[in-house]
């Protein structure tokens, strides 16, 4: 794979996750501190690999709610699938998953 097709990890501080996932900087601590969250520290900063944020916040219903009432879900509307004929297909979800998987080996 060409290096400058590489995903950049994206990193965001705790008072940034915080406002982003519409929970407490508290609620953040406690996660890193319970090795919930991936992250490195940079300048003794926190900075939460934001792909570990966006799994933990699905991984409780009121985390999932929280995102979509306080965090950035509030902000955006194409989010909220409306009609069922719109909604993704869970098998082409899973066919394009299992092409990705297969073009990494």
């Amino acid at each position: 794979m060409d290096e400058l097709n590489k995903a950049i990890p994206i990193r965001v501080t705790i008072s940034e996750a915080s406002r982003l996932f519409g929970v407490s900087n508290k609620t953040i601590r406690q996660a890193i501190k319970k090795q919930e969250l991936r992250y490195i520290v940079v300048k003794n900063r926190y900075k939460i690999s934001f792909e570990s944020l966006l799994n933990w916040s699905q991984l409780s219903t009121r985390r999932r709610n929280l995102l979509s009432t306080d965090g950035i879900g509030q902000y955006i509307e194409q989010w909220k699938i409306h009609n069922r004929k719109f909604s993704p297909n869970p098998k082409i979800i899973d066919q394009i998953k299992t092409e990705i998987d297969d073009n990494k080996v």
